[in-house]
């Protein structure tokens, strides 16, 4: 049984685990686990188009700011390309390496292409909910960010033909996790503090918490923040793995988060750093590749809320 801890977004947990973490116990007894988290924002992003102030200034490859009050075309061709192209070539990586992958939908996105929704599925891969928009929900009013995270919930289960199960909000606010907690939610990623899930009491109730990270992360494409290269991605991603497959084999198995944007490592040339990262992983045995819902299902019948 696990002790459950009280929010960290009202009192803070820096200890976690401490010294000695739990063994996760990974199907087959893994030494890793590993999962691919696939970032679906393109029409969902801060856009005059979407009644919003400024464009989006934030992940969109080309260093371009945001900009107050005009629309910005060369910015939203960039979001688009992860919709119209980049989605589909992630698929097809990842449908020839066979690993699953969770989709962070965000719903303004996802509902302006439908097809590709229905792809993640029938592909079985898991939709997660990203939110109704891809915006920072720092300073949003908790009941426009309810009617946000209720209007994610119907266009989400329209689109795919069910109920996303898990939520990664990105820019969460303070109120964030309890509304998830509150739509009834079995667990989100809106944290970055460890390697291994842990529960949390929200609203007097249990709530599951799978960390996500900002550091294995392709958003390092951004411009002048690291990742010049697909051979870039690769080794740094390569080495986190290792030192994490290593750490499993002498009896302590984490799991490694990679978030993956279809605008980012879609492209062509930064694709083959995610090819060949896949060919590396999958050269070595006691790999558990997963997807968040997978994780979710684990924990909760290996390490139960008490």
């Amino acid at each position: 049984m696990t002790m459950l801890k009280p929010d960290p977004m009202r009192s803070r947990d820096l200890y976690g685990y401490g010294e000695t973490p739990p063994d996760p116990k990974w199907p087959g007894g893994a030494a890793i686990a590993v999962n691919f988290n696939l970032n679906v924002e393109g029409g969902g992003e801060s856009t005059l188009y979407n009644g919003d102030p400024v464009s989006e200034g934030m992940l969109n490859d080309i260093g371009v700011p945001e900009f107050t009050g005009r629309r910005v075309p060369l910015v939203e061709s960039v979001f688009e390309y992860g919709s119209r192209r980049g989605s589909w070539r992630v698929l097809d990586i990842m449908r020839d390496f066979a690993v699953p992958m969770s989709v962070l939908g965000v719903a303004r996105a996802l509902e302006q292409n439908p097809k590709l929704a229905r792809a993640f599925v029938d592909r079985g891969h898991e939709i997660v909910s990203h939110g109704y928009r891809w915006i920072d929900y720092g300073a949003v009013d908790a009941d426009v960010e309810r009617q946000h995270v209720r209007k994610a919930v119907e266009i989400l289960t329209s689109l795919c033909g069910a109920r996303p199960r898990g939520w990664m909000t990105g820019r969460p606010g303070p109120n964030t996790r309890t509304l998830v907690a509150e739509a009834g939610f079995e667990y989100d990623r809106d944290s970055l503090a460890d390697e291994l899930p842990y529960w949390l009491e929200i609203g007097g109730k249990p709530h599951l918490v799978i960390p996500y990270s900002y550091e294995t992360n392709d958003n390092r494409f951004n411009e002048n923040s690291g990742f010049s290269t697909g051979d870039d991605f690769f080794h740094y991603m390569r080495d986190a793995f290792d030192v994490l497959y290593r750490e499993g084999e002498k009896g302590s198995p984490k799991l490694l988060s990679i978030g993956l944007h279809d605008r980012l490592i879609g492209r062509p040339a930064r694709s083959a750093g995610l090819a060949r990262l896949l060919e590396h992983m999958k050269g070595r045995s006691g790999v558990w590749f997963c997807r968040g819902i997978d994780v979710a299902e684990h924990w909760k019948k290996h390490f139960p809320a008490s």
